[in-house]
């Protein structure tokens, strides 16, 4: 693959071109066949720059239990003590990203992983309620310069969701809203959300089926109506946060299905798709 190849440049529409923005959790990124990493790789050589944002929530909870360190949740963000944040950036920025790193390498394709602290990528503020949760951050600007001179050079950024501000000051950041910040920034339209589910189910005639596509207010509906309940509302939730800015939808796949994001990319009905309207 030639640096040529996956350069990137901004149309006359502000869009980076060639890139796609990918959001997966580190344990389900962890989970995924080889085929999947195989599907990055060959994007890679076609051409098209994966930009992949990871979170890392279980393995920062296992990791505060060994070492003793107590940990809870406010209006499901996590409390990010200084004490909590050095063991958050250890996970996200470390074992997971390097993790996520070597599997992509794996294939033969390249990777580089960082974390939103390198360069300033990701800078951050305190979140309206940081009284109560601590260092966690809202995404105030991603220097997407860095993305792109990362693809141009040939490889596949693999991000942390690890924010700064201009004191130096570290925050932590929900992996779906530093990933819809992403993508808003690079000027992408659409972003793809790995999981492993197979989209949005309801109910039809007694037989689950996969919505294909749905509104933010269909969501919030079918969440009061109980038709999506349990660990399902996290999952939407977290797309629905992806929607912002430039950010007109969000696709909800199975990472587990073959060529899930070629068949994305190539405009297969695959998954559920969240509109913003």
């Amino acid at each position: 693959m030639t640096q040529a190849s996956t350069e990137l440049k901004k149309s006359s529409t502000g869009k980076t071109a060639g890139a796609f923005v990918m959001k997966c959790g580190g344990s389900t990124l962890a989970a995924l066949p080889a085929s999947f990493f195989e599907d990055l790789r060959d994007l890679q050589a076609e051409g098209i720059a994966p930009v992949i944002v990871h979170g890392g929530g279980p393995a920062i909870s296992d990791n505060l239990a060994k070492l003793g360190i107590e940990t809870e949740f406010v209006g499901g963000l996590r409390k990010t003590t200084e004490a909590v944040l050095d063991v958050v950036e250890m996970v996200l920025a470390g074992s997971i990203n390097k993790q996520i790193v070597r599997l992509i390498q794996g294939t033969g394709a390249r990777a580089i992983g960082l974390s939103g602290v390198d360069g300033g990528l990701i800078q951050a503020k305190p979140v309206s309620n940081s009284a109560e949760v601590g260092h966690v951050g809202d995404v105030t600007q991603v220097e997407s310069s860095i993305i792109e001179g990362i693809v141009n050079l040939g490889y596949m950024p693999v991000i942390a969701p690890i924010g700064v501000d201009a004191a130096g000051q570290r925050y932590n950041i929900n992996a779906d809203t530093a990933a819809g910040a992403v993508a808003s920034h690079l000027g992408v339209d659409r972003m793809i959300v790995v999981t492993d589910v197979p989209g949005i189910m309801k109910n039809v005639d007694g037989v689950k089926k996969v919505l294909p596509s749905v509104t933010v207010q269909e969501i919030e509906d079918m969440i009061q109506s109980g038709e999506i309940y349990g660990g399902m509302i996290p999952k939407v939730r977290a797309a629905i946060q992806c929607i912002q800015g430039k950010v007109k939808e969000v696709v909800i796949v199975d990472g587990s299905e073959p060529k899930i994001l070629s068949r994305v990319l190539e405009g297969e009905v695959i998954g559920t798709r969240i509109v913003r309207m």
